[in-house]
């Protein structure tokens, strides 16, 4: 990020210290701040995710969160480091203005022609929405330097000439359409996902999901009787195989007697900011 001389400045006095995003570029072309249409970049049905048993997830199609590319090897998460390093500056640059409007739930997403930022103060009940439009083979990472700078140019310039904050973070505010987002679509979902279980999972060829299952003893159990009737010795199986599928029943039998969970928050398709810091889009959506 050495590519100019402009700085932004952001003084937090209720937070009781101070932001410095410093960051520069080489204005080339126009930039437009769209108003928001009735299109929403997340498809899934994010009104009613509440509802939703947690036996309904299922992965999403594996794209790059930086970039929205699918061309990624093996099982690296990101195309590359570096994709991945500059979108996290960005969104650092992001963090000051979002801390600067009082922000308690945040979420950014994008498309191949647009970038969506929608924002939920603490002190509103309702989600405001910007709308940035993506040039040619622009980067997301790069459209969402210009929403940001063009938001904090305005949150800046309405506090030199007034002197209050309050006022800046409404006029960057009124920018935006308000009352069309409902408040649950910023709120982070809970994924709560079966561990250390994978391996004894294969050998009985059952998935997380029957685990979720409120018949999952009953599933487990009968899968053992499948496999072990095809490995048993007396029945020309292998009688190794037959130990391993008998000491895997036993510990999957264990782990539905206290299951071990790891747990995730985030919103799917979305990055989203809990008012500290931003959290990766969920790999898994509710259908």
């Amino acid at each position: 990020m050495q590519e100019g001389k402009k700085k932004i400045f952001f003084s937090l006095d209720s937070l009781n210290h101070r932001i410095f995003l410093r960051d520069s570029r080489k204005i080339l072309g126009t930039k437009k701040l769209l108003q928001p249409s009735k299109y929403c970049y997340n498809p899934f049905a994010m009104d009613d995710i509440k509802n939703k048993p947690t036996s309904a997830l299922r992965p999403v199609k594996k794209q790059c969160p930086s970039c929205g590319t699918s061309e990624i090897l093996g099982r690296r998460r990101y195309c590359s480091q570096e994709c991945r390093q500059q979108l996290f500056r960005r969104l650092h640059i992001l963090s000051g203005l979002l801390r600067a409007l009082g922000t308690r739930h945040a979420t950014f997403s994008f498309t191949e022609s647009s970038l969506v930022l929608d924002i939920k103060p603490q002190w509103s009940k309702k989600v405001y929405r910007f709308m940035h439009q993506r040039s040619h083979k622009q980067k997301p990472s790069q459209a969402l330097y210009h929403l940001t700078d063009e938001l904090s140019s305005v949150w800046w310039d309405k506090k030199n000439r007034t002197g209050k904050r309050y006022q800046a973070c409404q006029e960057v505010l009124n920018m935006a359409r308000k009352n069309t987002i409902a408040p649950d679509a910023v709120i982070p979902l809970e994924v709560k996902i079966p561990t250390r279980v994978k391996k004894f999972l294969a050998s009985l060829k059952l998935t997380h999901k029957d685990l979720r299952s409120s018949r999952a003893y009953q599933t487990v159990k009968s899968a053992y009787r499948k496999q072990a009737l095809n490995h048993h010795p007396d029945r020309g199986g292998n009688s190794a195989a037959f130990r391993k599928i008998n000491a895997d029943y036993q510990e999957l039998i264990s782990w539905l007697k206290s299951p071990v969970l790891q747990i995730h928050h985030g919103i799917p398709g979305k990055w989203y900011f809990d008012g500290k810091k931003w959290k990766t889009p969920l790999s898994f959506f509710v259908h």
